[in-house]
């Protein structure tokens, strides 16, 4: 053997790689659009965001999946002539397919091996969305906590007063003017439970966290539901019980769970003669982090609970500002129990969203699981129980 023929390094087989499975593994929908703006390939987020299979989705042109004007059409005719990559936020995509339009942002480019093809990924941008969201909540609600401060010095001590000065009044009045006596002792003790109510706000002290099992609490509420304010509405159960425990506060969860299934309940209202229904859903939800205060780095919230209703809806123009305080559909409502609700999940390390549309409003949380080795407290067994209906 020549020193050249040994010097000669030896060529590496590369492995052989899936590249279906790489795209079909990845959490974005992926279109490959050929000649026509056929479809030639879509990943298995795109047959699960456009609702349609991949067999079928390959006999379709892009047109005939968005609808007529959609920005993403010119897009990929931009790509098209340019020949260069496009990047576009905010795109809003409408399509037979979707009950609502979609907000995306769009990444489309050509394949770089001379073919017409061009590859587009859509992101969609509620989970974005859901983190800007709820940032502004936690804003929100730190503001209310000033605000609750300043009530509770400025308005319960005076509140007192006038609530004692009218009581002695009382016993020196007829019958007749009693009632206005009554009446001003009603009014301030009603202002005295709204500032109560908003003094929750301005508890910035740190939960005391244990082992929280999930499905524990869901169950404890659905029992006080069913036989107080949600009597009459089916309540159904679909619960992973693989789930380990929560990080948290029993008594805060159970609060906070409570209020967002008696907004549902509320929201169904006249609609409970059999046909009011109420799902509580927990999964496993990978892939989404968050930096949250007092972090160092940023939190896994793989835990969803979702709470969904089939009433009428939340009306479009309160949508941005659901979780706001002083923000509320009931005409005796107070506006805040959605927002100590965001509260509450913020301090859990959590977020919180809502998607809603006609006849089915849903309230997502998202929250992290306990570590393994934590030193929080005992590890509770999750309930087994999984698509009980009541």
């Amino acid at each position: 053997m020549t020193r050249r023929a040994a010097e000669r390094p030896i060529p590496i087989r590369k492995p052989a790689v899936e590249y279906d499975a790489l795209l079909a593994a990845l959490p974005h929908p992926i279109l490959v659009i050929g000649d026509g703006n056929r479809i030639v390939y879509g990943n298995a987020a795109a047959e699960a965001f456009l609702s349609t299979s991949a067999p079928m989705m390959t006999r379709m042109r892009l047109d005939d999946v968005v609808a007529f004007g959609c920005p993403l059409l010119a897009l990929v005719e931009q790509v098209r002539e340019s020949g260069a990559t496009v990047n576009e936020y905010g795109v809003e995509m409408a399509s037979p397919r979707f009950a609502n339009p979609k907000l995306v942002d769009v990444y489309a480019g050509p394949t770089g091996e001379g073919g017409p093809l061009i590859v587009v990924m859509l992101q969609q941008r509620t989970m974005a969305q859901m983190i800007e969201r709820q940032l502004t909540h936690r804003a929100a609600a730190r503001s209310v906590s000033g605000m609750a401060d300043v009530l509770a010095h400025e308005i319960k001590n005076p509140l007192s007063g006038i609530k004692g000065a009218a009581q002695l009044l009382e016993q020196n009045l007829s019958d007749e003017d009693r009632v206005l006596s009554q009446l001003i002792c009603s009014e301030t003790e009603r202002i005295r439970n709204l500032v109560n109510r908003m003094e929750v706000f301005g508890d910035e002290r740190p939960l005391a966290k244990e082992p929280v099992n999930i499905h524990d609490v869901l169950s404890h509420v659905r029992r006080l539901a069913e036989t107080g304010f949600a009597r009459g509405i089916r309540i159904v159960e679909d619960y992973d019980p693989s789930l380990p425990p929560v990080p948290g506060n029993r008594d805060k969860l159970v609060q906070a769970m409570l209020n967002l299934i008696k907004n549902a309940a509320e929201a169904i209202g006249k609609n409970r003669d059999g046909q009011g229904r109420i799902v509580l859903q927990t999964s496993f939800r990978p892939g989404v982090r968050l930096s949250v205060p007092g972090a160092d780095q940023r939190i896994t919230l793989p835990l969803m609970i979702q709470i969904e209703d089939n009433g009428p809806g939340v009306p479009d123009h309160l949508k941005p500002h659901l979780f706001d305080p002083f923000v509320t559909t009931k005409h005796n409502g107070t506006g805040l129990g959605l927002a100590l609700v965001a509260k509450i999940i913020g301090d859990h390390g959590g977020i919180i969203e809502c998607d809603s549309e006609a006849s089915r409003t849903v309230f997502r949380v998202l929250l992290p699981l306990q570590e393994r080795g934590s030193r929080a407290g005992p590890v509770q067994r999750p309930i087994p129980v999984n698509d009980r209906s009541r």
